[in-house]
């Protein structure tokens, strides 16, 4: 026994005399160290964030962040009403007014204030029995505006998407503010009056705007919000091939110039097939006849004198008696 305790410790001093023992030891412990520190840290990382996480929150259907997407989604799946709670009992007292429309309904569409008339640029819907009713959303949204108003008899603006907001006028006893949403059919106000358009009596006056431009409210009743996006970048897509060149829609040989199709000859100058004398100013074409004419003179002048010396010398040797008659003269003188 005391022969084999004498040998252990000499094993154990040779196992640690060896040089990889102690760096091995050293490296093994630091990862362990660093191993303990990082899942620590993880560990207080997952508890904070459990800390804010709703708890009632669920992959279904509890999530906020859920449920704004659906509500993003069903807004633009809704159809556009008429905002009434009763539209069977609502008549249109006022019809908007439409640039294609008939020269009757035209007339019928504008609004007498002022001793001018005005266009209509919506809708103003009453009841029957000319009593006063709830004003409702016609489809969901964030309330923009409301306003006190005395010509238009209060506002209230709700937005809805992509610059597309509806308006309500001529209310009163208003039930919303700036920056409520409201769902489609909740209760916004009461019909009231207006002093733009006393003619309608207890009414509200609607409008649908996309990008501050009105549209007939009667055209979108019971279709969704994505028919008039639809529309509206349909019309776009319209007006840029409008705005295109003429010219782009012509062939090569129709964009060329008129003198495209001539020859070099035909193209020429029209002097350029002319000749040298032919091209020469008109005045010196005259200078030129006229110097001809003067010799074409000249020459018969010369000719005349010519034929006149002669006749004369034919004259004197035809008759010797005059001759003679001329000598006698001659002498006697």
């Amino acid at each position: 026994m005391r022969e084999e305790e004498k040998k252990r410790p000499s094993q154990d001093s040779k196992f640690f005399r060896r040089r990889w023992v102690f760096p091995a030891i050293y490296i093994a412990s630091a990862a362990i160290i660093l191993t303990g520190v990082f899942w620590y840290q993880n560990s207080e990382k997952n508890t904070t964030d459990s800390n804010n996480i709703d708890s009632q929150a669920t992959d279904i259907t509890g999530k906020k962040y859920k449920d704004e997407l659906a509500l993003e989604v069903n807004r633009s799946m809704e159809n556009f009403v008429m905002p009434v709670m009763n539209p069977d009992s609502a008549v249109i007292k006022k019809q908007f007014y439409d640039s294609k429309a008939k020269k009757d309904e035209q007339e019928a569409a504008l609004v007498f204030y002022n001793n001018k008339y005005h266009q209509n640029t919506g809708i103003d819907i009453a009841m029957k029995k000319g009593e006063t009713f709830d004003v409702v959303a016609a489809l969901s949204g964030n309330v923009k505006k409301v306003e006190e108003d005395s010509l238009l008899g209060n506002v209230i603006v709700i937005e809805h998407d992509k610059g597309i907001v509806t308006q309500y006028q001529a209310v009163k006893d208003i039930k919303v503010k700036v920056g409520d949403f409201v769902k489609q059919g909740q209760a916004l106000a009461k019909a009231g009056q207006s002093l733009f358009n006393q003619d309608a009596g207890v009414h509200v006056h609607f409008e649908i705007r996309k990008d501050n431009i009105p549209v007939n409210p009667l055209d979108y009743f019971d279709k969704p919000l994505s028919s008039l996006l639809e529309q509206n970048s349909e019309k776009e897509g319209k007006s840029k091939d409008e705005q295109k060149p003429a010219d782009e829609g012509k062939s090569e040989d129709d964009q060329k110039p008129a003198d495209g199709g001539k020859s070099e000859d035909d193209q020429k100058p029209a002097d350029e097939g002319m000749s040298e004398d032919d091209q020469k100013p008109v005045n010196e074409g005259n200078l030129e006849d006229k110097k001809s004419n003067q010799k074409q003179n000249n020459n018969l002048n010369d000719n005349k004198k010519n034929i006149d010396k002669k006749d004369e010398k034919n004259n004197t040797n035809d008759d010797p008696t005059r001759s003679n008659k001329e000598n006698n003269t001659s002498s006697v003188s």
